[in-house]
């Protein structure tokens, strides 16, 4: 299979900066002094075992009140992130994708995206979109991701499969164009059709100016999706870092070579064989 090409990130101020960031849940603390900078059109690879911390990352970042941090520090395109609410936040251009996404009956997709999209809009200083602007804009988007317009008029992920609300997930992140997309494990349960279909809407907005973080248990997402960083999540800390080739060996190998200590950079690709 032809990879993606990739991009160079632009040699500037990270987009993304995590430095120390300490979470607990319960009183337990999850992350343990989490250190990151993603730079503007960097996707940068989140790996590691069940428990590691990694969707606690994702959902530290988006603001979900249900974690305390406990320390350190996190600033996106120049802002404090962590003295943003969670609303702010996606104003300023985060998303989320949700490893499960949530289900709001009664509230259909077409009134929550047009609602989000004009909120963004006006934050920004644009004039908001018509009805008629505005459905010419989502239904474009749709078809480029194979989803049926009758969705549109459904609530938002109401009896849809894992497929679709993945989709339906992408289909946001399209519309809203945001600057940092954070996908947590956006492969979970999907068949081969929707990971295809989930990775070609990554891929067509990799831009110089977007990053994304792609958080996952597998190699399979990143064989579509070519990141520029894998990191490596043990036990609240980033134990190592490398390019695509670090994802190939926790693909062959599993993550039992953490637990051995060896937490150093992997080879480099022309030393494998």
């Amino acid at each position: 299979m032809q990879m993606p090409a990739r991009l160079q990130p632009q040699a500037t101020q990270p987009l993304l900066q995590i430095r120390g960031l300490q979470a607990e849940i319960d009183g337990k603390r999850v992350l343990d002094g989490i250190d990151l900078d993603v730079a503007p059109g960097e996707v940068a690879a989140i790996m590691g075992p069940n428990g590691s911390g990694k969707s606690t990352l994702a959902q530290v970042l988006a603001g979900r009140d249900l974690y305390r941090v406990s320390g350190g520090s996190v600033r996106f395109d120049g802002q404090d992130l962590l003295a943003l609410p969670p609303q702010e936040r996606a104003l300023a251009g985060l998303f989320l994708a949700f490893q499960y996404p949530v289900e709001i009956p009664g509230l259909s997709n077409v009134y929550l995206l047009k609602a989000a999209l004009n909120a963004q809009r006006k934050h920004r200083g644009l004039p908001e979109l018509d009805a008629m602007e505005f459905l010419q804009r989502v239904k474009a988007l749709m078809r480029e991701l194979g989803m049926d317009e009758k969705f549109l008029q459904r609530g938002v992920n109401e009896g849809f499969s894992g497929g679709e609300k993945k989709r339906n997930d992408m289909l946001q992140m399209a519309l809203l164009q945001p600057r940092l997309a954070i996908l947590d494990e956006t492969d979970s349960g999907l068949d081969v059709d929707a990971l295809k279909a989930v990775a070609q809407a990554v891929n067509a907005m990799r831009s110089p100016e977007r990053a994304f973080v792609l958080i996952t248990h597998y190699e399979r997402l990143l064989e579509h999706i070519v990141p520029d960083r894998v990191h490596v999540l043990w036990q609240g800390r980033f134990v190592a870092s490398g390019g695509p080739e670090l994802a190939r060996r926790i693909e062959r190998e599993g993550y039992a070579w953490l637990q051995d200590g060896q937490t150093q950079s992997p080879p480099s690709p022309s030393s494998e064989s």
